[in-house]
């Protein structure tokens, strides 16, 4: 027993070999609770969250879970270094900032569940949604370690004022050197939360029209209807008027008809309102504004003004539409007058001669 007693009050670095085998004891205690508490406490909870029909308890139990978990490896090291006599302010900066480390771990976490989330929900508008989500991610994973680097290093005393503001600083020129950059980010952004447009829309924006084929952070692809590809930049996009025709449910028709002067009033009549009451009954006409009247005495016929519209956006069935309308007024007018075309009467007034009477 004497030599047993001898051998644990050997010292290493001025430590009895009895006070470093109790700090593991101490710590490896600790790291069986650990266990426990994972096994039964951890287990018991996770089986909960999985029987409700919302995923969002999993992940926020998934974010907590691990940092939990952790709490018992810093009682261990606490304990550890207490046995061991090392007190003071080294061993409470050590344990503080774990703390603190242990903190933000959860909210690090709570990022990284919810990333599918936040690219389920701006993924859907297009590129330039997802490398939005992507960069709002990273953008708060950023954030959230930087915050808890600044609390430990205060912890440990070191005075992060002077290097925040040197990052203030380095932000502002970096900020004027990549204003263009920053401009178009700013743009795209504002693209997606005013939702001027999705990918596969007709738009004009400023002289460029055509389809949108793709929305970047920095630039807008729109393919022409020539084939040519115009790459818009979205700070450009963000100041412009823009022209979205694919969110339009309809189409206008806006035409003259210029019938002859010899049509009478009653046959003039019959073909106004023929004409009004065809596109009255059309399917694919709207009802309101319909305009149909005799409104001017032009040069060479009586002109009628036609403004109404389909009730189709698409180009083809517009175009359809006009075709099949056009021959029925065609019709119409040929019932009762037709059609006039510019003219012009020459009168040729013969001169009076005079008799000589000489």
């Amino acid at each position: 027993m004497k030599e047993i007693i001898d051998i644990l009050n050997t010292t290493i670095l001025d430590t009895p070999l009895y006070k470093i085998i109790l700090a593991f004891l101490i710590f490896f205690t600790f790291l069986f609770f650990r266990k426990i508490f994972t096994l039964f406490i951890l287990s018991f909870f996770q089986k909960l969250t999985v029987k409700t029909k919302t995923e969002i308890d999993d992940k926020f139990f998934n974010s907590i879970k691990n940092p939990l978990r952790f709490l018992f490896i810093i009682a261990g090291i606490w304990g550890f270094f207490y046995i061991l006599g090392i007190k003071g302010d080294f061993l409470k900066h050590i344990i503080r900032g774990l703390l603190i480390f242990d903190i933000f771990w959860p909210f690090y976490n709570i990022v990284c569940e919810f990333e599918d989330f936040v690219y389920h929900i701006l993924g859907k508008y297009g590129k330039a949604s997802r490398e939005l989500a992507s960069f709002l991610i990273k953008l708060t994973k950023v954030f959230v370690i930087i915050i808890g680097v600044v609390a430990m290093l205060q912890e440990f005393g070191i005075n992060v004022t002077g290097f925040i503001a040197s990052l203030g600083l380095g932000g502002l020129a970096f900020a004027l050197a990549a204003k263009d950059t920053a401009a178009n980010l700013f743009g795209g952004i504002a693209i997606l939360t005013d939702n001027m447009f999705k990918v596969g829309e007709w738009v004009k924006i400023g002289n460029a029209e055509g389809i949108v084929e793709d929305i970047g952070m920095r630039t807008t692809k729109i393919r022409a209807f020539d084939k040519r590809l115009i790459v818009v930049p979205n700070s450009v996009i963000a100041t412009s008027n823009v022209e979205n025709f694919s969110r339009r449910d309809r189409r206008r028709i806006s035409m003259r008809i210029g019938v002859t002067y010899s049509t009478s009033i009653k046959n003039l009549n019959n073909l106004l309102n023929e004409i009004r009451n065809y596109l009255k009954n059309h399917p694919m006409i709207h009802k309101e504004p319909l305009l149909i009247y005799f409104d001017e005495y032009q040069d060479s016929s009586l002109s009628i003004f036609c403004y109404y519209f389909t009730k189709t956006a698409d180009w083809e069935e517009y175009l359809k539409i006009k075709e099949e309308t056009n021959i029925e007024i065609k019709r119409i007018v040929e019932k009762y007058s037709s059609f006039a075309f510019p003219s012009q009467s020459l009168y040729f007034e013969t001169p009076i001669r005079v008799k000589n009477e000489n």
